[in-house]
């Protein structure tokens, strides 16, 4: 073996590519209690690979504009991605960034997912990957991060005595309120803490120049536009800002994931700051300053030129939650005395509308599989957890993990709802 096979066989290879998932107009739009459905397109929609191999070992991750996929979706796209670029599924991550402004392929609530939709997207994202393994050469990365804490906060309140939360599953009384909309005035402090930190892992080839940067930022989504729009919200901002701060080629790919954002979001139930009204301001706002926070921190980062891979993935059973006996029996007489074609977001709205969810939830089968997936390069870590995982979870990952490069990727490689600590049930909201 000559020098340069050698060093050939110990050398990461990276290469990006993204492909557009745009749905036409009419299509499912999901994120809200009801159907929308697809009459504006602000801006494009994009399936966004980063493929990095080490000797025998590939990995892709796929970050996608939309709002959730489940699980036997993205197990379906995994295999045609081993079909066609040969990458195996295990080693492969798939997550959605959660903007509520996409093609709907997953029922949320009394909004239903698109067959047409969901039938072409599978392709498309296996495209994003082929095309990305195509344009592999040898690279180096770096990690970093910068704290962001202006534009994360907690929506869980404690709420002053004189207001009390129904819970419109039990009929009790919640210790905390999710978003108080028109309970502003009688918000005590907030739950919990929401993760300020933006992390991301820089790519670039040998050469210098740039590949893809991938970030991560616990930040549920801005939603500053109409119902109907098409649009990837912040994350989108962002990935067009940071090529452009960069000074990238046409070939980089900039993407923003999401981290662990389940009881955070961008809405100022206290009045504490004040960012611009016009539709997509604010979400152009803070893409854009993330970007510049980026930019700025990548002057520090200490490259890696030879950083090996390494993939770890498991599916635990969990258990499902499910009404007792006469929890169900309450929730049938809702479901049956309501009228959801008419429904008004209001009590009795969302009494009937979570009384529906109890009677589906029961015809499910009594566990998931909860999808569990660690990647390792160089001497980062980047996890991924199949849910819409809380600020805390994610605070104590990064407090435990083995380096200090490490990062969770929410709403990968599934979609099995919220996953809230366990003492969370107890506050209820």
């Amino acid at each position: 073996m000559n020098g340069s096979e050698k060093h050939r066989l110990n050398q990461l290879f990276a290469g990006a590519a993204k492909t557009e998932i745009t749905p036409p107009l009419g299509t499912f739009v999901n994120g809200d209690f009801v159907s929308h459905y697809a009459q504006w397109i602000h801006d494009p929609l994009y399936a966004k690979a980063l493929v990095l191999q080490y000797n025998e070992i590939i990995v892709a991750i796929v970050v996608v504009d939309i709002c959730v996929m489940p699980k036997e979706f993205i197990d379906e796209v995994k295999l045609l991605i081993h079909q066609e670029s040969g990458i195996a599924g295990e080693n492969v991550l798939i997550s959605s960034t959660h903007t509520h402004a996409a093609g709907s392929i997953a029922s949320v609530y009394l909004s239903a997912s698109d067959l047409m939709y969901t039938r072409k997207l599978p392709a498309l994202l296996s495209n994003a990957v082929s095309e990305a393994k195509k344009k592999l050469r040898p690279a180096k990365v770096g990690f970093g991060s910068v704290d962001v804490p202006e534009h994360v906060r907690c929506r869980r309140y404690y709420m002053q005595d004189d207001y009390q939360p129904m819970n419109p599953i039990t009929g009790d009384f919640d210790k905390v309120k999710t978003n108080p909309f028109g309970k502003e005035n009688l918000i005590i402090k907030s739950e919990s803490a929401p993760d300020p930190e933006v992390s991301f892992l820089a790519v670039q080839g040998l050469d210098g120049q740039w590949i893809s940067l991938l970030a991560n930022y616990s930040l549920h989504y801005v939603g500053d536009w109409e119902n109907g729009t098409i649009s990837a919200d912040y994350f989108g901002f962002f990935s067009s800002a940071i090529k452009q701060k960069l000074n990238a080629g046409d070939d980089f790919v900039g993407i923003m994931s999401n981290g662990t954002s389940g009881d955070i979001n961008i809405w100022d139930f206290m009045g504490e700051s004040h960012y611009p009204t016009g539709n997509f301001e604010k979400s152009a706002f803070i893409g854009l300053d993330i970007a510049e926070k980026i930019f700025r921190a990548v002057i520090n980062i200490e490259w890696e030129n030879e950083p090996s891979l390494q993939v770890k993935y498991e599916e635990l059973i969990i258990a499902i939650r499910k009404p007792d006996i006469n929890a169900l029996e309450n929730a049938k007489q809702t479901v049956a005395a309501s009228r959801y074609e008419n429904m008004e977001i209001d009590e009795a709205g969302l009494k009937g509308l979570y009384a529906r969810e109890q009677v589906l939830l029961n015809e499910l089968p009594g566990t998931l599989d909860f999808p569990i997936q660690a990647i390792r390069i160089g001497t980062g870590i980047i996890g991924a957890l199949g849910a819409e995982i809380f600020a805390e979870t994610g605070l104590w990952l990064k407090a435990n993990a083995p380096t200090r490069k490490y990062f969770s990727i929410g709403l990968a490689n599934a979609s099995c709802g919220y996953l809230p600590p366990a003492h969370e049930f107890k506050l209820g909201g």
